[in-house]
């Protein structure tokens, strides 16, 4: 069987592994307040240039969302995002659990837009319904495309014509930093925004990912809230651990060097399915494709390869998702555009 269903389907990148390893005897303090996590943050703010921001290690991007949002908002207040948001869709209401709406807002390209938030904000304006204070955004999308910078400077002036924090899911954001479409780079995105959170578990971690919050405002009493939200790991230090791993080395570190490759092997299986006349249901642009096969052609596929059928079957036709990781080879791409051209013919 051939994964191609997620980029957390494997272990950790080598060095990572290597890392946790060499520390394993290490005796330090824990929650976080150990040498490696406050190594790792300090990496973490030379990386984007800002040196008094707060850095937090987490356990997880659900975690780390649910307790960005409920710390940061008052129990009235809610978040606008997408339908097709993570935030929204597939956290199992863990945000709403807190206490607080997600506004879901239509969009067919997976971007939240200032037009989107002047809806939200027309829709949801006194006293008997929630109110929004916090847009959401992923970066890459759940569907793969990204925000420009010219998307993001103007998100980042409606929330503050609108009084509301911007805050980035960057479960992915490797991919979209790396993707040969971007013109955001980190430094940027980190003047653009409130918070966000540089993803491990989908680039190369066992687990983990390290929030930064720009806005200090969103970071009073912020370890209390992790604590309350089950989200403070004793043994905190794997996390530190691992994003120094990762980050070793800055722009020249594997946590770049992994999804740029997985970007160029996520664009070789779509360049080479769109020659065998294969449409797409979104236009990624980062390590995650989503092709429209007949429904025969997707279940004959499934014997060999492990992958998400990501909409219901539509007029005998399946959206499908492909993602490539770390540890995704040539052959993997390979193996799949062969097995396809055989099935539909090409």
């Amino acid at each position: 069987m051939i994964y191609f269903r997620s980029d957390y389907s494997q272990g950790a990148h080598p060095k990572v592994m290597e890392a946790l390893a060499k520390t394993n005897l290490e005796h330090t303090d824990g929650y976080c307040m150990d040498p490696h996590c406050e190594n790792a943050a300090r990496m973490i703010r030379e990386l984007i240039g800002v040196k008094d921001c707060a850095v937090h290690m987490m356990v997880g991007g659900t975690p780390c969302n649910v307790t960005v949002i409920a710390a940061s908002l008052r129990p009235y207040e809610a978040v606008i995002a997408v339908r097709s948001g993570h935030a929204y869709k597939h956290e199992t209401g863990a945000v709403e659990a807190t206490g607080h709406r997600v506004i879901a807002m239509d969009s067919t390209d997976g971007k939240l837009t200032p037009e989107l938030i002047d809806r939200a904000m027309e829709e949801y304006d006194d006293e008997h319904t929630p109110l929004p204070r916090m847009a959401y955004i992923s970066q890459p999308t759940e569907i793969g495309s990204l925000y420009s910078k010219a998307e993001m400077t103007a998100l980042r002036d409606k929330c503050r014509e609108k009084d509301l924090l911007l805050y980035v899911d960057g479960a992915r954001l490797g991919s979209a930093l790396t993707s040969d479409k971007n013109d955001l780079s980190i430094e940027e995105l980190a003047r653009l925004c409130d918070a966000f959170y540089i993803g491990g578990t989908k680039n190369g971690a066992l687990f983990g990912e390290a929030l930064v919050i720009l806005n200090k405002a969103m970071d009073d009493h912020f370890r209390f809230m992790i604590k309350r939200q089950c989200g403070l790991l004793a043994k905190g230090r794997l996390i530190g651990v691992q994003v120094e791993a990762l980050l070793e080395g800055g722009k020249d570190s594997i946590y770049f060097e992994m999804p740029a490759r997985a970007n160029r092997l996520a664009k070789r299986l779509r360049d080479g399915l769109s020659a065998l006349g294969v449409s797409f249901y979104s236009e990624s642009q980062t390590n995650q494709i989503f092709p429209v096969l007949p429904a025969a052609t997707v279940k004959e596929l499934e014997k060999d390869f492990f992958f998400y059928e990501w909409a219901p079957e539509k007029e005998g036709m399946i959206p499908i998702r492909l993602v490539t990781g770390w540890g995704s080879e040539e052959s993997d791409v390979d193996a799949f555009l062969e097995k396809a051209g055989e099935l539909l013919g090409k």
